[in-house]
Formats: C-alpha cells, structure tokens, sequence
C-alpha cells in the first residue's frame, strides 16, 4: 500500500494552522506536525520523515518564513511552499531568492491547496531526475501545460490541473508549434516539440511512430504496411516503427 505524503505546516495563525490541516487530512495527506515558529520547525525536521513543507512567511518567531526555506534549501532534498497573505512585488522578489517550488495566496480553497501540492511533488521528483519543470502557456483557455508524476501527467485548462492516466492517452498527434493529445474520451492542446514530450512519457508503452505521431502501442487495434489504426483512427507509420511493431508481435 503507497503511504501517504507526510506534510509539516509551518503557520502562526492557529486557526488558519488548523483549517489547513483539516483540508490536507480530508484529502488523504499525513501531518507531521502543526508548529508557529523557525525553531521548532527546525527541529521537526530533523527529527522526523517529511515529504514537503507548507511555511507562511511570516512567523512568529525573528526568523521568517523565508530563513526556513533557506534551511530547507541548504539542509534537505525536499520540496517547500510558502503560503502568505503577501503578493507585493517586495515580498515575492525576496521569496524567489530561496527558490520555492510553490507559492499559494491566502485565502485560498482545498482545491488550490491540492493542486500546489500535487504540482510542487511532481515538479520537484522530474527536476531531480535532470528533467524540466511543469510548463505554462496562457495563450488560450484550451491550450494546456503539463507536469508528469509516476502513472499520470498533469494538463493545465484554465485554472484548473486536470490528471491523465498514461494508460488513457492513445496517441499524440503533433500541430505546427502544438500537440494534440488524444485520450479514451478527449482531446487536449499542448505547447511542446514532440521530442521533448516523448522524454516525459514512460519509454515501454509510448514510441515515435512517425514524424509527427507519438503512440501507445497498448491501444493498436490494427496494422498493415503504412498505418496502425486506434480507436478508428488511421495514423501513418514509419519502416522503422513497422518493424519494430511486427517484430514485438512474433517474439
């Protein structure tokens, strides 16, 4: 059974310390602790197993929020997110010198809270595997970004990060500068070369079937000498691909 994600809140207000809590419980997320103050949040941490961090910048304590992200930063191979009433531009500048992998406003609602989290863990695994980081593209509401975790990869539409099962996309279709994902049941636009999305999908199930194809051999309903078809959709194939395919299907 996969444990679940073990957070410390680092908050001096005790009823936003506690609302939070509550929020991260409903979700399935484990508090390892609920602390006010640099000191003893330093101490939690080194004390215990933490997967991520959630620090509002100002503390009750001389320390900020800020000098523990620097802790963090310097100590431990873990992901932090600061969450702060403060969104000027001084108190933003001075937060990026600690390079957090989130930052969340108050007041915000659970599903806000989720999405930071979710986005920060994934960010930070891909980032440690020399990968790139979760991209953006405000251009139009239906084009999307996205953020890989193990099974599944994160699609951005609108204000909301939509989950993807790897299982569920069938092919990926390249467009001028954007791709076309193709899932069981929708479709989505990326902004992303196609070589460079084929590096964040799992190399045993997705492959480069043509120039401007990517699919997922798992869902090939059919095969002749220059196309596959899935989902009743005809895609063309390379020689290459072919052969790999007819080769797969005999051993």
């Amino acid at each position: 059974m996969e444990q679940p994600i073990k957070i410390l809140i680092v908050e001096d207000n005790v009823i936003i310390a506690d609302d939070m809590q509550s929020m991260l419980e409903e979700i399935g997320y484990e508090i390892v602790d609920n602390v006010i103050v640099y000191e003893q949040a330093v101490d939690v941490l080194k004390n215990n197993h933490v997967d991520l961090v959630l620090i509002d910048i100002i503390l009750a304590s001389d320390k900020t929020g800020i000098d523990l992200g620097k802790h963090i930063r310097d100590t431990y191979n873990i992901p932090f997110i600061f969450v702060t009433s403060n969104s000027d531009r001084a108190t933003v500048e001075n937060a990026k010198t600690v390079k957090p992998d989130g930052y969340l406003v108050k007041p915000f609602e659970q599903q806000d809270l989720y999405t930071s989290i979710e986005i920060a863990l994934s960010n930070f695994n891909y980032a440690k595997k020399g990968n790139v980081k979760v991209e953006d593209d405000d251009a139009a509401d239906e084009i999307t970004s996205n953020s890989v975790l193990k099974d599944s990869i994160f699609v951005k539409k609108q204000h909301l990060y939509y989950r993807i099962q790897f299982s569920d996309i069938q092919f990926i279709k390249a467009d001028n500068v954007y791709l076309e994902v193709n899932t069981v049941d929708k479709k989505f636009l990326v902004r992303s070369p196609l070589k460079d999305y084929l590096e964040k999908l799992p190399k045993n199930k997705f492959y480069r079937a043509h120039k401007s194809y990517i699919v997922n051999v798992d869902h090939i309903d059919a095969i002749n000498s220059k196309d596959i078809m899935i989902n009743n959709n005809l895609i063309p194939i390379s020689k290459d691909f072919k052969e790999f395919i007819l080769s797969s299907m005999n051993s």
